[in-house]
């Protein structure tokens, strides 16, 4: 079987954006964000791309079926030797299950789920020093996309517990140090050297 692709989950400030992007610069990566797809089908005016937007204008998250629709048509486009790295989906276990089964589709399935876990108080201190100015990374706020990560992702992150797909990190230290945990935590399952 096909090595598989990887989701990587972790809490507002825990990197995992900028360590899927490190991955993604290795040959046989493909990142894949929504907020990426989301920008490029509102960039190209899409149907599903207008139907987000009205979401969106609207501060609303963009539904299930609109968000799985956009992965299904990007799917194809990425070639049949490249690992797909999942950043920002899936958020639900709705989502999971869409997920699993458009992989199956395309030949592919979820090889690991890597959680990156950092201390809460770390997490806060970095989105403060990230954020300075911005509005919505007071502790207040930001507290409260903690509060909503736990409670949409724990579900989903317990679906691939199912599968004996997850693998934890630790998020702490440099950008280089939680690379080598993360390829540590693929490479116990699917052969890849780090």
């Amino acid at each position: 079987m096909r090595e598989g692709d990887l989701i990587l989950m972790g809490p507002p400030g825990s990197g995992k954006g900028t360590q899927a992007k490190v991955l993604a610069s290795t040959p046989g990566w493909v990142h894949l964000a929504t907020g990426d797809l989301f920008r490029d089908n509102l960039r190209r005016g899409t149907d599903l791309g207008k139907l987000a937007e009205s979401y969106m204008s609207r501060g609303l998250y963009v539904p299930d079926d609109i968000t799985v629709g956009m992965v299904r048509q990007r799917l194809p486009q990425i070639g049949a030797g490249d690992r797909i790295i999942l950043d920002g989906f899936p958020r639900t276990v709705h989502q999971a299950e869409a997920l699993d089964e458009l992989l199956r589709e395309n030949g592919r399935h979820v090889g690991r789920v890597v959680v990156i876990d950092c201390a809460r108080e770390e997490l806060t201190d970095r989105l403060v020093r990230r954020g300075q100015g911005r509005s919505d990374d007071t502790p207040e706020v930001i507290g409260k996309r903690f509060d909503v990560y736990g409670e949409q992702t724990r579900p989903v992150i317990e679906h691939y517990e199912r599968q004996g797909a997850v693998r934890r990190v630790d998020g702490t230290g440099t950008v280089d140090e939680v690379h080598a945990r993360i390829l540590s935590a693929i490479g116990a399952a699917s052969g890849v050297a780090g």
